[in-house]
């Protein structure tokens, strides 16, 4: 869902290859390349069929012991498979305190310093409210993106697969970011619909909807474009990527080291809905966490659940304008929802 926990800090203070000829490459590949000593790292030895594989945060660990263990795992459902993760606990514990701290520390340092930058925000419009907000939400991604690569710029080289971000392929069928974006969204809605419908049915209540957050952003829902395009660059582009790389890229995969993927998948899933603070949304945000999870283990590609993620989050927002647009009072929709 969204996060903008910041921007509501915020918001309150507003609203009160080879170089060898071709015809060498064979006799070099079989008797050069055998004698070299099995004491060298795996990284001095000599590989022909490197090449760039994708866009990654790090750089992807690419010898003999990664590959041949790729290829034993080919035979396993993609959500089965683990990741190599090269570090312990103490690391998973103090990289996600210092996420949590560096979101909270960061929207509070921010709505100090308003006073301070002459900004009064009685006097800010609409338009400067929106572009406010996005520049929080920026400055908190940022951030939490800079102590994540902080901390695992430690472990580079790391093993393939982690913090990924392939464009290539979109619609392969086994790993097609894209395509399996689509699947995982159908997937998403309908699920978290029959969960909506299942709570109802056994508490006997509608489920409480995340309109809090909402409601503090209507007076921006439809007003212009420009604060249009601010909330969907803070709810499309920036939480999507802030939330995916943490939860999905960074302790999604961590767990693998100690459970296997689908209880990692779960436990994520778990973190992400309780994340959010909104206690009445758990159920329909644990079913998104675990739709994320399981795109990102089938395609190993942060794209996959980023997409989702963004289509869910981007597309709350232009539905809600369109029905500003249309003369509907979408505050009071919301309420009665």
């Amino acid at each position: 869902m969204v996060s903008i926990s910041n921007s509501i800090l915020v918001a309150s203070s507003l609203y009160s290859p080879s170089l060898l000829p071709r015809t060498h490459k064979l006799s070099f590949s079989t008797t050069f390349s055998n004698q070299i000593p099995a004491f060298l790292p795996h990284h001095y030895r000599i590989n022909s069929q490197r090449g760039f594989s994708s866009v990654c945060f790090f750089n992807a660990r690419d010898d003999s012991d990664t590959k041949l263990q790729n290829k034993d795992s080919r035979s396993e459902w993609p959500i089965l498979r683990r990741w190599e993760v090269p570090w312990e606990w103490q690391t998973v514990s103090l990289t996600s305190l210092a996420c949590g701290l560096g979101f909270v520390l960061t929207g509070l340092v921010e709505a100090t310093a308003l006073p301070y930058l002459g900004i009064r925000p009685d006097a800010l419009t609409l338009d400067e409210k929106a572009e406010l907000l996005f520049l929080d939400q920026g400055i908190t991604t940022a951030a939490v993106l800079g102590i994540i690569y902080s901390v695992f710029s430690t472990y580079q080289p790391l093993p393939e697969g982690f913090f990924k971000y392939d464009l290539r392929e979109p619609f392969n069928l086994q790993k097609g970011w894209l395509l399996w974006a689509g699947v995982g969204l159908v997937g998403a809605l309908v699920s978290i619909g029959l969960t909506g419908v299942a709570v109802s049915f056994f508490s006997g209540e509608t489920p409480q909807r995340e309109t809090d957050a909402l409601v503090r952003l209507l007076p921006l829902i439809g007003s212009s474009s420009v604060s249009t395009a601010c909330l969907v660059g803070i709810t499309g582009v920036f939480a999507p990527l802030l939330e995916e790389t943490v939860f999905r890229g960074f302790f999604m995969t961590s767990l693998t080291k100690w459970v296997p993927t689908p209880v990692a998948i779960i436990l994520s899933a778990a973190v992400f809905a309780l994340a959010h603070l909104t206690p009445g949304e758990f159920p329909q945000l644990f079913v998104l966490g675990s739709a994320l999870g399981i795109s990102y283990a089938q395609t190993r590609n942060l794209l996959t659940p980023i997409t989702i993620h963004a289509f869910w989050n981007s597309g709350v927002i232009l539905f809600l304008t369109f029905l500003q647009l249309q003369g509907y009072d979408i505050k009071e929709l919301l309420q009665t929802s």
